[in-house]
């Protein structure tokens, strides 16, 4: 009988809205913040840990909060299917009451009656749903914050991993440069040691094994010091030829070269203002005699104006020129050679040109403050800068230059000795790299007197230079 007025019972219809599902689930994940499945969760986890305790509702609302459980969790009430309840199981009939009401309502549309209903009757769901969406962003921050933590930490163990192996590269790079440069250097020098070698300890293979890596380890480190300075050099000439680009050019225009190895009257040209009269230009001397002895022998030489020095590219034909006019001669290995050019009466100022084969030389120019007994141009060689300076019996007049010597460096000359004559520096001694343009220069004269021409190769230790030049006298 139970059974039968069961079956009998009628259903209240039930509306559905007309909003869908899917926007329900928008909806609800607005308004909460948290996506509906998660409210729902936690709502019916709330509800059952509260309920009784926290909060105290009536029959009925736990009824319906049950029938929507029913209805999420299993859909619509299918009466014959459903179990049979017992003759004195009110509550179950009431709970089995209240799911048939809600007749064919979707799981989504239960939920969110859960959730609003619980909400409604429970003022505490509201603050404890919004402590959980707390936690949740909370932990998602964390997470993030984590995850840039790692991810800046891997990038920065990457860095450091790229930086060690660039530097390893770097080092190994470097390493096989210095190896393939000492190498090449070996085989240019590897029979002149071997030979030296042979003569310092004949017959001694492991002292020559010994004797020849020194040499050849000193002279790595010569090359090195060779590339700093000129290096160094290239960047002051670089310096000096665009500050002075265009005085360059007008002295070489105003420079109309004669040569004078062989006659040193016929370098001079035959303009205007050459032909001076007689008594200007014993005026001139006088006056340049007079100037001269006014100087004390100690002065730092401050009157002594900069020389001007440019650099041309036509290399081979220059030495093809210089060649032809006799100006050619061989510097050897730890030589200096100084070519004494003395000053002209009817001249004003002295150009240079110079270049070598294959490699550099030391190039300088000082002004003696003599009146030479002869007006040819010589040439005198010595195996250092100081005896050929100190030590030459070749002139009466001798002087002595002091100061640092070192064609890598330069270095002021002074005069030492009040009996010698006055020397000043024109231009200082250091390596040009002549071997790969012609350098060329002027300089006007301070007086009377001696220029002397220094060419250094006492810094190589095996190898002669030969060594092409010019030397002018110019108005």
């Amino acid at each position: 009988m139970a059974n039968r007025s069961e079956g009998n019972q009628k259903v209240n219809p039930v509306k559905v809205p007309l909003e869908t599902d899917q926007g329900i689930i928008e909806s609800e994940e607005r308004k909460w913040g948290l996506p509906l499945r998660e409210v729902y969760k936690h709502g019916l986890s709330f509800y059952k840990d509260k309920e009784g305790k926290a909060i105290h509702l009536s029959y009925e609302d736990r009824l319906k909060l049950v029938a929507y459980t029913q209805q999420t969790a299993h859909g619509p009430l299918d009466v014959n299917s459903a179990p049979p309840l017992g003759v004195l199981d009110v509550i179950g009939r009431d709970r089995r009451s209240a799911w048939q009401a809600l007749g064919q309502m979707s799981q989504v549309q239960a939920m969110a009656g859960f959730i609003h209903t619980l909400d409604r009757l429970c003022p505490m769901f509201k603050p404890f749903l919004e402590a959980i969406q707390k936690d949740v962003e909370d932990k998602k921050q964390r997470e993030l914050k984590k995850t840039e933590d790692e991810k800046a930490h891997m990038e920065l163990q990457n860095r450091i991993m790229l930086e060690k192996q660039k530097q390893e590269s770097t080092k190994l790079s470097e390493e096989q440069q210095v190896q393939r440069i000492k190498d090449a250097l070996n085989a240019q020098t590897y029979d002149q040691f071997l030979q030296y070698a042979q003569q310092q300890f004949p017959g001694n293979f492991d002292q020559q094994a010994i004797l020849i890596r020194q040499l050849q380890d000193q002279h790595y480190q010569q090359y090195i010091q060779q590339l700093a300075v000129d290096q160094r050099l290239a960047n002051s000439n670089l310096n000096y030829k665009e500050e002075s680009d265009n005085d360059d050019q007008i002295e070489k225009e105003d420079c109309t070269k004669e040569h004078i190895l062989n006659d040193s009257d016929e370098g001079l040209t035959d303009n205007k203002s050459l032909q001076t009269s007689e008594k200007n230009e014993m005026e001139y001397n006088e006056e340049s005699r007079e100037e001269a002895e006014e100087e004390d022998e100690e002065t730092d030489g401050d009157g002594v104006e900069e020389a001007r020095m440019w650099t041309r590219e036509d290399i081979v034909q220059f030495k093809e020129s210089a060649r032809a006019g006799g100006g050619m001669l061989t510097v050897g290995h730890g030589e200096t050679v100084t070519i004494r050019v003395p000053t002209h009466q009817r001249a004003r100022c002295i150009c240079w040109e110079f270049a070598t084969d294959n490699y550099d030389i030391g190039f300088g120019l000082f002004f003696e403050w003599s009146k030479s007994p002869t007006s040819e141009v010589t040439v005198h060689v010595a195996e250092s800068d100081d005896e050929d300076d100190a030590d030459d019996d070749t002139y009466d007049e001798e002087y002595t230059i002091y100061g640092n010597n070192d064609p890598e460096v330069g270095g002021e000359r002074r005069v030492l000795n009040s009996h010698r004559p006055m020397v000043n520096l024109v231009v200082p001694i250091y390596r040009r790299d002549c071997h790969m343009e012609v350098y060329a220069g002027s300089h006007t004269y301070p007086g009377e007197g001696v220029y002397l021409l220094k060419f250094d190769n006492t810094y190589s230790l095996w190898r002669s230079k030969t060594l092409y030049y010019k030397v002018y006298y110019t108005q």
